[in-house]
């Protein structure tokens, strides 16, 4: 031993063993407390984001999701989490918080009338005589690959029949979805080759017709699942059981279709609720189930001692119906404003909270954050439900609807931007766009506000004061995206001038309105405008066609959702031109390209397809006659 290490301890040494000794003697006696605590000794009450009467065969802190801002954890996280969080001490986010809308009406009668007649209250309700807005009477009909779909309404309830081939399905129709363009519906096969134990019977999915409100047509559904060239989409004779084009609607759709209470859904849907969430949020899921639906803990908890032994984790909560777990049907004032029933009981007094609160949420914050109408707050009001993934263009930006604040989140306007500077959330639109343009332009002045002389105006577009190149949304949110019924504007904000959406051949904003363009036309108007250069050898790869119309050679692409736009914007600028090519669009392999030619053909030509037979959910088959009908009324002998 060295002099060093004989040396005596000092008093300051001593007092720290002593101290140490104690703390050390003072934890195992709490541990051995734990283990040797009577059988019949109660156990303390759980403290915030804790589960009463932890299961020893759930390991604690057992992580059950992690979203961009949202962590799901079954009793809460560890306690050196908990130091940098904050909790509420009330709640706005349970089942017993929530109000409904009826109770909204006595104070906001105006604002409700509004909502009333808005597409989110008709979003998702019960079927019956004053909802079910298709055509069920005995003469209705839809012939559809060899098969044929009737519709009767019978004893208050509506059915829907399949037949082809000697088999005959049946559904009774429970639940409606949509209402401004089209309305589907949910319901359960009531008969059926199938043995009666099958879930056809048992589970409400999205049945395969539709009812197109505008044409007063019965249409087959598109969208329940991956959309896919004819030869491979799902048949709705010998309709799929599982995978991505069955849809059971409790565990696929109605969580934004309908108002659950945020809680449910930060159960549900932890990634999609959590992806724009402003700050980091962690939910203690199994003790808000304890004490919120303790009916539904012991099933959930289960899951959770199944998870442990290392099975995937089985949520029973992705499955919960409207009926019985939804705050209300619909997309209602309290999937927006949180659980009012504490603004109601004061009169209006108590203002409602746009930021959710309670004891088992924890917020990464120094202090909790503003509840009222911030920017983040209002805008995650929406980014709940319209978030996502769908095939993109190369650009990024979604390439069809409902998920429009992932696309507004990838350019950078939306930092200043809310959802409200354009869309009322209470009144509604109507089938199509109508504030003027100057109004729309308004709105990007209000930060962009030196373009707002029209000097600086014009040096910037290259285009006269007024005229549809001068519009801001016209170059910087093309119509590039599948709507429900039209091709609408995408929501991510972006330069037309960006060299991913030009080399992969995609639509271009430019284009989209000089559709007698070549690409080369194009190029030297962004080079010379805006000095950008692009790779020549991947434009000579990606434009084979270069002397042509830019919007032919999109019209002729080996993606559907190019095909699309392509003929959208041929017809948007009555490019009779381009007649043949759009005729040849009719015959797309793809069912909703072809919905959407025919649909601009019928509004360019000022005539209904239908009147030489053609329907655009035909075979190909089938289509072949009517098409040389359209050819021979409407081209010049040449082009037929």
């Amino acid at each position: 031993m060295s002099e060093q290490s004989a040396t005596p301890l000092s008093p300051a040494r001593r007092r720290f063993l002593a101290v140490l000794v104690a703390l050390l003697f003072l934890g195992a006696a709490l541990v051995a407390s734990q283990f040797l605590r009577p059988s019949g000794e109660a156990p303390k009450e759980p403290g915030p984001g804790t589960v009463g009467g932890a299961d020893p065969r759930v390991p604690p802190h057992m992580k059950l999701a992690v979203g961009r801002n949202l962590t799901v954890w079954w009793d809460g996280p560890p306690d050196v989490l908990r130091l940098r969080t904050v909790a509420g001490t009330t709640s706005n986010i349970r089942h017993t918080n929530y109000a409904g809308p009826d109770t909204c009406a006595r104070c906001h009668p105006g604002t409700h009338a509004d909502w009333s007649a808005h597409p989110h209250r008709w979003m998702n309700v019960p079927a019956g005589a004053a909802t079910v807005r298709g055509d069920f009477s005995p003469q209705a009909s839809i012939s559809y690959r060899g098969g044929t779909g009737t519709f009767e309404a019978r004893d208050g309830k509506h059915f829907m029949r399949l037949v082809r081939d000697g088999i005959t399905r049946v559904y009774e129709v429970t639940q409606t979805i949509g209402s401004r363009f089209y309305q589907y519906y949910v319901g359960k096969q009531t008969e059926g080759p199938e043995p009666r134990a099958h879930h056809f019977y048992h589970k409400d999915h999205v049945l395969p017709f539709g009812y197109w409100l505008a044409k007063k047509e019965w249409v087959p559904v598109v969208h329940v699942g991956p959309e896919r060239a004819d030869d491979d989409r799902p048949d709705p004779y010998h309709p799929p059981d599982r995978g991505p084009h069955y849809a059971e609607y409790a565990a696929s759709c109605n969580y934004c279709h309908t108002t659950f209470a945020l809680g449910d859904l930060m159960a549900r849907r932890p990634h999609q609720v959590g992806e724009h969430a402003p700050v980091p949020l962690h939910w203690s899921v199994g003790g808000y189930l304890e004490q919120s639906r303790p009916s539904d803990f012991k099933a959930a908890l289960g899951a959770m001692r199944d998870a442990a032994k290392g099975a995937p984790v089985q949520s029973p909560m992705s499955s919960w119906d409207s009926a019985h777990y939804a705050a209300s049907f619909g997309v209602s004032c309290e999937a927006c404003h949180l659980g009012c029933k504490e603004h109601v009981a004061s009169d209006g007094k108590t203002p409602p909270r746009f930021f959710p609160e309670d004891p088992l949420l924890l917020v990464e914050a120094q202090r909790a954050p503003d509840p009222g109408r911030t920017h983040d707050n209002l805008n995650w009001s929406c980014a709940r439900c319209h978030t996502g993934g769908r095939p993109a263009f190369a650009g990024g930006m979604s390439t069809w609807n409902s998920v429009e604040f992932s696309d507004a989140a990838k350019g950078s306007c939306y930092s200043q931007l809310r959802c409200i500077d354009c869309h009322s959330p209470h009144k509604a639109l109507g089938a199509v766009w109508t504030p003027p343009p100057e109004k729309d332009d308004a709105v990007c002045l209000k930060c962009h506000t030196k373009f707002g002389a029209p000097a600086a105006r014009r040096e910037h577009t290259h285009h006269a004061p007024g005229s549809s190149g001068d519009r801001c949304l016209n170059c910087h949110m093309p119509r590039i995206n599948e709507g429900l019924n039209d091709v609408v504007r995408t929501h991510m904000i972006y330069s037309p001038t960006r060299p991913d959406m030009i080399h992969a051949n995609h639509p271009n904003a430019c284009n989209l309105c000089h559709t007698d363009k070549p690409i080369d036309w194009t190029l030297k108007g962004l080079k010379d405008w805006y000095g950008k250069t692009y790779d020549e050898s991947t434009v000579a790869q990606k434009y084979p066609r270069r002397t042509e119309p830019a919007a032919l050679g999109w019209l002729a692409s080996g993606e559907e959702s190019v095909r699309l736009v392509a003929a959208d914007a041929l017809v948007r600028a009555k490019d009779r031109g381009a007649l043949p090519q759009l005729f040849g669009a009719l015959d797309d392999p793809f069912l909703l390209n072809r919905q959407f030619a025919a649909k601009g053909l019928e509004e360019m030509l000022g005539a209904p397809l239908a009147d030489t037979g053609y329907r655009f959910y035909m075979t190909s088959a089938e289509r072949r006659k009517p098409l040389a009908d359209l050819r021979e009324k409407y081209l010049p002998p040449k082009n037929k």
